[in-house]
């Protein structure tokens, strides 16, 4: 083939099947937590179970390096499978009919952990699959949406769970079984309908996901990669590649977390469970359809990523503070509307999710030729670290949030001084460039 590489037709079809399979299992990792009253009265959860279906996870990153192994050494085609198919197994688990409220709160729990365990393919291979069957000149726009998809079905399910699950009046009086009857019927019907989603998914990436495609799309795309450890000692020996790492992780894990329990978080200032959940849902699609602008701005403007981070993170600085200030209503006297509870959240939502795509590209950058899996999979891995620490806190002290809330901006103004201090280069870029050339 040409130096310059082939692309082909199929590519969107392949990014099509990964990005729904990154949504769903969004979708279902946040199924609990915008409806953790009704869930509450319905199986009989704790505060510690609501954090701990969150929790499975940052949980479920443990064995994150084995899927960057498989995807390094078999390609995408054996990892998603391998990943989807614990999808399905997860999502049919919370669906068992058991009438013992107790195995039926360990089978929801086991699921969980499943399809947390599919977290690291999704969240860390979307820079592969875009080098692998995109050009340069798309990278970064393919990298954005299959990534950002993630995080779109978790902010589905802020949607979804409120509007469909009915919340706890007060005036329920509780059955045997733990809940009204009414409540328990429509997260039940949640739970198969997400069943079947991921069901279909998965049945058509068997029917047909490849590996790569006959010809690479560019040189970078071609080239021979470092070794499976040599690449642990070059990342682990960068310190540029350390710097943004922590960049991202800190804030993005503290999001993660705070996310995942926003209406745990919104209930003790008398936000509803519908527009907690409303809140969440637009702080996500908002940061995904900046993200999305943002990835296309930096393909065609090549060399900007750190000036494009710097402005999300400081957007992302103000708007936090805002939030956590406005929450501390006693102390500071501001407005604590529903009007600014949502336009805080939704910038902050908009200008952390939206830097996501960004930071993958310069990580693949900043240490190219280390495999994109690798890279991008050591930093969403410390990423759920910082996540997990956050939310095992959390399991002990559920009862005030406001050391939580101030966790956002703290860190995402670490995040920002970093970047500053961060010196870029576009060692993949250039090689495209030149031997393009």
């Amino acid at each position: 083939p040409p130096l310059s590489g082939r692309v082909y037709g199929r590519r969107w079809l392949v990014l099509l099947l990964f990005s729904l399979l990154g949504f769903a299992q969004g979708l279902v990792w946040n199924t609990w937590g915008p409806i953790q009253n009704s869930a509450r009265l319905a199986f009989g959860f704790s505060g510690w179970d609501i954090a701990l279906l969150v929790f499975w996870g940052p949980i479920g990153f443990a064995p994150c390096f084995f899927f960057m192994w498989l995807m390094d050494k078999k390609g995408l085609r054996v990892t998603v499978l391998l990943t989807s198919s614990l999808m399905v197994l997860g999502a049919g688990l919370r669906c068992v009919p058991v009438s013992d409220l107790e195995i039926r709160k360990k089978l929801i729990h086991g699921g969980q952990l499943l399809n947390g365990l599919a977290g690291p393919t999704v969240m860390n291979a979307a820079p592969f699959l875009s080098t692998t069957w995109f050009s340069p000149d798309e990278r970064a726009t393919a990298t954005a949406i299959a990534s950002l998809l993630n995080s779109l079905g978790s902010a589905a399910a802020f949607l979804v769970g409120p509007l469909v699950v009915p919340p706890p009046n007060g005036t329920a009086r509780p059955l045997a079984l733990g809940g009204t009857p009414r409540i328990k019927d429509r997260i039940e019907a949640v739970l198969y309908a997400e069943f079947g989603m991921v069901s279909l998914i998965f049945s058509a990436a068997l029917a047909y996901f490849p590996s790569r495609p006959p010809f690479p799309p560019s040189v970078a795309a071609a080239s021979q990669r470092l070794s499976y450890r040599r690449s642990f000692c070059r990342l682990l020996s960068n310190f540029r590649f350390l710097m943004i790492a922590l960049a991202y992780a800190i804030p993005l894990g503290v999001f993660s977390g705070w996310s995942g329990v926003l209406d745990l978080i919104l209930t003790p200032i008398h936000v509803s469970q519908v527009d907690a959940g409303w809140i969440g849902f637009w702080s996500v699609v908002g940061g995904c359809v900046v993200g999305i602008a943002m990835a296309r701005f930096a393909d065609f403007i090549r060399g900007m990523l750190k000036f494009i981070l710097l402005l999300l993170l400081s957007g992302a600085t103000l708007a936090s503070t805002w939030f956590t200030l406005t929450c501390l209503t006693t102390v500071t006297h501001l407005p604590l509307t529903t009007a600014t509870l949502y336009t805080s959240c939704i910038l902050l939502g908009i200008f952390l999710n939206s830097s996501v795509p960004i930071f993958f590209e310069l990580f693949v950058e900043t240490v190219y030729p280390v495999p994109e899996g690798i890279s991008c999979g050591v930093v969403t891995f410390l990423s759920n670290v910082f996540m997990g620490v956050l939310l095992f806190f959390l399991t002990f002290y559920h009862t005030e949030f406001s050391w939580f809330n101030w966790c956002l901006p703290g860190s995402c103004l670490l995040s920002l001084l970093l970047i500053l201090c961060f010196r870029e280069s576009y060692d993949r870029l250039y090689l495209d460039v030149v031997v393009s050339v």
